[in-house]
């Protein structure tokens, strides 16, 4: 998957995900996110709105140059605050395997919800957050979505760090020995801990 394009040119993201730009770049940085997002066709990011996600790629791309990866990180841990997120997740374990289905409840392709809660149907077209658990409080995850690779720690990461009863162990760890996106790779993974 390539990093910064949209797998389907028609995938739409909700503002209620697009807000945790803002969240992440508070203070000094407030206005220059603001600029970033204007300049690629989101002005003034609400709850409940729909922007292409093309144009949300673009702005990551533009934060990327401008601003540093670590930015892209602190997006990421924001989007479990701002997103919307499946309803009784109580464990890391529930909260990384549910990345995946959170993401898609987050996007929409001409109008349609890439995920139904009431159906548990998924429908294709953004890519995904695999995940697989691998020890009592381990778990590999494999991110193969048009997103940065810093942006999915970030996800990872928080998510966990959200349900854990021990925060402060929770580790997302980027496998260097397997492809990454920011290299040209389809895809990133990430071995967590907690």
């Amino acid at each position: 998957m390539t990093q910064f394009v949209a797998i389907n040119p028609k995938a739409e993201v909700l503002g209620d995900a697009v807000l945790a730009v803002l969240e992440a770049g508070r203070g000094a940085f407030r206005p220059m996110m603001l600029d970033i997002l204007a300049s690629h066709h989101i002005n003034d990011p609400k709850r409940g709105s729909w922007y292409l996600q093309q144009d949300w790629l673009d702005a990551f791309q533009a934060i990327s140059e401008k601003i540093g990866e670590q930015t892209l990180f602190a997006i990421g841990t924001k989007i479990p605050e701002s997103a919307a997120w499946p309803p009784d997740v109580d464990t890391e374990a529930k909260a990384l395997g549910s990345i995946d289905v959170a993401f898609h409840m987050n996007h929409r392709i001409q109008g349609v919800a890439l995920f139904d809660p009431t159906t548990g149907q998924m429908t294709e077209g953004i890519g995904h957050y695999g995940f697989e658990l691998t020890g009592d409080k381990a778990a590999t995850m494999v991110c193969d979505n048009p997103y940065p690779c810093a942006f999915d720690r970030g996800i990872i990461e928080a998510a966990a760090k959200k349900f854990a009863t021990r925060a402060f162990l929770v580790n997302a760890k980027h496998d260097d020995s397997k492809e990454c996106r920011n290299k040209g790779g389809g895809s990133c993974t990430y071995h967590v801990t907690w």
